[in-house]
């Protein structure tokens, strides 16, 4: 269904350019007939947006609370998963910061020609005015039922951690909430796979809408929002495989050559969890244990997305400059912040960074509506998004490997190796915890 689904997004980008073109030059823009057909496009792409909204709440709640639930009792909660999260952490700064960096020196989203714009931009005033002092008291929920009901993101994830620490401490009397909490966090994932289904007919209803609008002048903004999306992207790969270099010396141009199977399937697929099956067998080779990458490689899906991370900032910012809205540095940086910490944890969801761009826009009071303009050509960034998150977890993995002393690699003659000795004996097993001995 994945590569179906990205063809039908592709023909309702192609037929929404089309329609809405059609719609620019034969109907007149003041008259009752084009106000009727753009709301009917608007129509298709805020439905999406609003079933989008709908997933935010519970599935930051359940995701979140699950994983620092499972924490508590996992073995892997020791020297590796230390160094593992230090290294996340630090690599999400920088995905982060570099994409705030280049999408205000590129600025791509000035001048974009966006119908309603300026009407938008005057009702967000007040993100201007919002200070380190108020965000911060604004992350803590006085009411949590009132935090779930308005999508508040950051009062959400306040809640969730509490919760999951709770259910952590308390052990056994949680476990039926911990359950609980797997099951909702399963269902909103399916109900996501739904969603998404509706996506080609949203795509379509929003590059129509803005086309008809424009015209083509819109493409123009779309092919440069790619071009210096995907240079950044490069940038990005050259300070992720520097990292890595700096552990693995001439060791990081072996690795590039065993990921480059996963790296495929990654940027054609648009999914992370495609290329994942592949990549363990290519750790294997590269001489990483199964009991390593088995921890990592999932750990990694969920906090370490380097690519999602540039994304989710170049597209925030994006929407801003396109509806004209001037960003202090100060709050351009608690948004930023807002992304990285709500992002964790639900990476697995198709289309995540949609949900959390979503819920990110509406905590700042920016336009939601904007994320149907990205949604018009998510499909193409998706892609690049993807395949630099599988580089960065590939890094990651064979650097904490080696930093355990653990990575022993041998030159081989030819790229098709045969298959390497496995540590454990349930080879394929994707599991997310460590053995108590080594």
């Amino acid at each position: 269904m994945d590569r179906k689904l990205t063809w039908y997004i592709f023909a309702g980008m192609v037929l929404g350019v089309a329609v809405g073109y059609a719609v620019h030059v034969g109907v007149a823009a003041d008259s009752p007939m084009f106000e009727y057909i753009t709301k009917t496009f608007k129509l298709l792409s805020d439905i999406f947006l609003n079933l989008i909204k709908l997933l935010v709440a519970p599935l930051v709640l359940s995701t979140i609370v699950v994983g620092i639930a499972h924490m508590g009792d996992s073995s892997a909660l020791g020297r590796i998963g230390v160094r593992a999260l230090t290294w996340f952490i630090t690599a999400s700064f920088i995905s982060i910061g570099l994409g705030l960096l280049m999408v205000n020196l590129f600025q791509p989203g000035i001048g974009a020609p966006i119908p309603e714009a300026a009407e938008a931009a005057k009702m967000v005033g007040e993100v201007k005015k919002l200070d380190a002092w108020e965000f911060t008291l604004s992350i803590f929920p006085k009411n949590a039922l009132e935090a779930l009901a308005t999508n508040n993101i950051l009062q959400i994830l306040v809640f969730s951690v509490f919760a999951g620490v709770a259910l952590s401490a308390i052990g056994e009397k949680g476990a039926a909430l911990v359950r609980g909490s797997e099951a909702l966090a399963e269902m909103m994932l399916q109900i996501t796979g739904y969603v998404m289904r509706f996506a080609p007919i949203a795509v379509f209803g929003a590059i129509a809408k803005v086309v008809a609008g424009s015209g083509l002048a819109i493409l123009g903004t779309y092919f440069e929002l790619l071009v210096e999306f995907y240079a950044s992207l490069v940038l990005l790969w050259i300070i992720l495989l520097t990292m890595g270099w700096v552990f693995l010396r001439g060791k990081i141009w072996q690795l590039i050559r065993y990921i480059r199977e996963p790296l495929l399937i990654a940027f054609s697929t648009a999914s992370s969890e495609a290329a994942l099956p592949k990549m363990f067998e290519q750790l294997d080779r590269f001489g990483v244990p199964r009991r390593i990458s088995g921890f990592m490689l999932p750990l990694g899906y969920s906090f370490n997305l380097d690519g999602s991370m540039m994304y989710m900032s170049f597209a925030t910012l994006f929407i801003a400059q396109a509806y004209g809205i001037e960003l202090s540095i100060t709050t351009q940086i608690l948004i930023l912040l807002t992304l990285m910490v709500s992002s964790k944890g639900i990476a697995a969801v198709p289309r995540a960074s949609l949900v959390v761009i979503t819920g990110t826009l509406a905590q700042f009071g920016l336009p939601v509506e904007g994320v149907a303009i990205i949604l018009a050509i998510d499909q193409f960034l998706d892609m690049g998004r993807t395949a630099t998150n599988v580089v960065g977890n590939a890094v990651a993995t064979s650097v904490i490997t080696k930093w355990e002393g653990m990575l022993e690699v041998e030159e081989p003659a030819e790229m098709d190796l045969p298959e390497a000795p496995h540590d454990t004996p349930e080879h394929g097993k994707r599991g997310l915890d460590l053995p108590a001995s080594e």
